[in-house]
C-alpha cells in the first residue's frame, strides 16, 4: 500500500510539473526541459561539509530530487533525459545572502550623491546562470520592482532565481542616496516595516543612520511577523545590536565601529577613523573575541561580502573578461578609471588589503565559535561586482580566507537555506527536496576556481543555459 501511495504521488507531481507555465521566453534558455532527468556518473558535493561523492547519480523527478545513489546501482526511470557528466561536479544551488537588485549608476560629478539603477531585466538572469536558485535581496531600492520581478519569475514568466524580497532600507538622516527614505524615529520604523510586510516583503535591513530606539521598533515589529531583519551598521555596534535582538549582521567585522574610542551614541564616526581603528585591531584580541562569542550567544549570523572589500584592493580582483562583457560601455569605463587609481596600491600592504584579511580571519573565527556564516556578494561599490559572477568570486574568497572547498560551499547553500528557514527544501543535495543543482564542468571540491564554470543550472527540476543567459544580457548591467 505505501509503495502504492508513494508511486501516485511521483505520478501526481509529474502531471503538476507537466502543467506548470512556462513562457516561451524563459522556455528559451532551458535546455532539460523534462518531467524526469537523470544525471549520471558525477561527481557530488552536497552542501552538508561532507567530503564529495565520485560517480554517482541524481534522479530528479516532478521538479524534485527523487534519488540519489552509487552509479552502479541508482538506474534511471524508464523514459528519463539521461545526461553523461563524468567529470562534472554537481553542488546545491547557490543560497545568495546579500544579493542586491541593483548597481552603481554611472559617475555624475564631484559633489552628487551615488544613485543606483535597478536591474529587473539583468541581474536576475545572472544570479541563475552563476548558479543562484534562491537569494535574499537584503536591502531594496525599488521594493515594488522586486516585488513584481519575483512574481514575474514565480508564475513563469521571466527566468531567474527564487527571491526573498527585503523591505526598503531602514536608514536615518545622513543616508548618502536619494534612493533612501530616512526615517523619522522609532514610528516611522514601525511602520515602515509594517506597510512592507503587508506588501510582501519577507525581511528587513537597518541602514548606517538608523538610531538604536528605530532599530528596536523594527526588529520588534519584523518579529511580532515571524520575519528577520539584519542590518549594515555603522551608528551602533554590532553588541548593542544583538542585545535588540537583531538576526543578522552585513559585511562583519569591516562594518563594526564599537572599537572605535569616543564613538558617539546613535552616531556613525568618520569611516577613516574606523578604518585606522580597525586597521591597528588584532582579531584574536580579547575584545573581539567576546564580540564573537556575543554574537553567537545571541544567535547572530553573519553574512559574508568579500568580493565588495576586494575591489577596493588594487589591483584585485583579476579582470575578467565576462565581467566587462557584461557591464553597460559607460560602466566599463567607469570602473576601469576607479581600478586603474587603485592599482597603484600593493595588493598585500595596502591599508584596504589589511583590512580584508582581517575580515577573512574575523570569519574564519566566527564561525570555528560556532557561527553562522552566510555568503553573498553586494553589487555595490564603484562596481566591478556583477550578479551571479560575484557569488562564485565570494565562494573563491571563502576558500583564500581558509575554508576548506567544501566548507566554503556549505556557507553559499546549506546555511543559507538554514538563515531563510528553507532547509527542508533547498541546500543541500538529498531527495525530496527541490532539484535546485548547479552543474559544474570542472572540480570545485580539488581547485575552488573551477566554481566559475558553471554551465547548467537546475531550478525546480528545469535546467537553464548558464551560457544563454549570460549572453542574453551582454552589455546591459547598469541599465536595466
Amino acid at each position: 500500500m505505501q509503495k502504492r501511495i508513494i508511486v501516485v504521488l511521483v505520478i501526481l507531481c509529474g502531471d503538476l510539473w507537466a502543467q506548470a507555465p512556462m513562457s516561451d521566453v524563459v522556455k528559451s534558455f532551458a535546455r532539460v526541459n523534462t518531467p524526469a532527468v537523470a544525471l549520471q556518473h558525477v561527481r557530488i558535493i552536497d552542501g552538508t561539509g561532507t567530503a564529495p561523492a565520485e560517480d554517482q547519480t541524481i534522479i530528479l523527478e516532478g521538479g524534485l530530487i527523487h534519488a540519489v545513489g552509487n552509479a552502479a546501482s541508482t538506474s534511471p526511470p524508464a523514459g528519463a533525459t539521461t545526461l553523461d557528466l563524468t567529470g562534472y561536479t554537481v553542488i546545491p544551488g547557490l543560497v545568495g545572502m546579500h544579493d542586491h537588485m541593483f548597481y552603481p549608476s554611472p559617475r555624475t560629478g564631484r559633489g552628487v550623491p551615488p544613485v543606483y539603477t535597478e536591474l529587473a531585466y539583468s541581474a536576475p538572469r545572472l544570479y541563475l546562470a552563476g548558479g543562484v536558485t534562491s537569494l535574499r535581496t537584503t536591502g531594496s531600492i525599488e521594493p515594488y520592482t522586486d516585488l513584481a520581478v519575483k512574481k514575474l519569475i514565480d508564475s513563469g514568466v521571466a527566468p531567474g532565481p527564487k527571491i526573498h524580497v527585503t523591505g526598503p532600507y531602514l536608514e536615518g538622516p545622513g543616508a548618502y542616496t536619494p534612493n533612501m527614505h530616512e526615517l523619522t524615529g522609532p514610528d516611522d520604523a514601525r511602520k515602515t516595516v509594517d506597510y512592507w510586510a503587508d506588501e510582501g516583503a519577507t525581511s528587513f535591513k537597518a541602514y548606517m543612520h538608523i538610531t538604536r530606539a528605530e532599530l528596536s521598533a523594527a526588529i520588534e515589529a519584523a518579529h511580532e511577523r515571524g520575519l528577520k531583519l539584519t542590518g549594515h551598521l555603522c551608528s551602533i555596534g554590532f553588541r548593542e545590536a544583538a542585545s535588540l535582538g537583531i538576526d543578522d549582521l552585513e559585511h562583519g567585522l569591516e562594518v563594526d565601529t564599537e572599537f572605535v574610542p569616543g564613538k558617539k551614541p546613535d552616531t556613525c564616526p568618520p569611516r577613516a577613523d574606523s578604518d585606522k581603528v580597525l586597521a591597528g585591531l588584532d582579531v584574536e584580541s580579547q575584545p573581539v573575541q567576546d564580540m564573537i562569542r556575543d554574537l553567537v550567544a545571541h544567535h547572530v549570523a553573519v553574512t559574508s561580502t568579500l568580493p565588495v572589500f576586494e575591489t577596493l584592493v588594487g589591483p584585485r580582483p583579476p579582470l575578467e573578461s565576462r565581467v566587462f562583457d557584461a557591464l553597460a560601455p559607460e560602466l566599463r569605463s567607469d570602473y576601469l578609471i576607479t581600478r586603474a587609481r587603485l592599482s597603484g596600491f600593493d595588493a598585500a600592504t595596502s591599508p584596504a588589503a589589511v583590512l580584508l584579511k582581517k575580515e577573512m580571519q574575523f570569519e574564519r573565527d566566527f564561525a570555528k565559535a560556532g557561527g553562522l556564516l552566510l555568503a553573498g556578494l553586494d553589487p555595490t561599490g564603484y562596481g566591478g561586482v556583477v550578479p551571479g559572477f560575484g557569488d562564485q568570486r565570494e565562494v573563491e574568497l571563502l576558500v583564500e580566507a581558509g575554508f576548506t572547498p567544501v566548507e566554503a560551499i556549505q556557507i553559499a547553500t546549506a546555511n543559507g537555506a538554514r538563515f531563510l528557514g528553507e532547509l527542508d527544501h533547498i541546500g543541500t543535495i538529498s531527495p525530496g527536496k527541490s532539484a535546485d543543482l548547479a552543474v559544474i564542468n570542472g572540480n570545485p571540491g580539488k581547485d575552488i576556481a573551477d566554481i566559475e564554470k558553471v554551465e547548467i543550472v537546475f531550478k525546480d527540476g528545469v535546467g537553464y543555459d548558464s551560457a544563454k543567459l549570460i549572453e542574453s544580457v551582454r552589455g546591459q548591467v547598469g541599465l536595466h
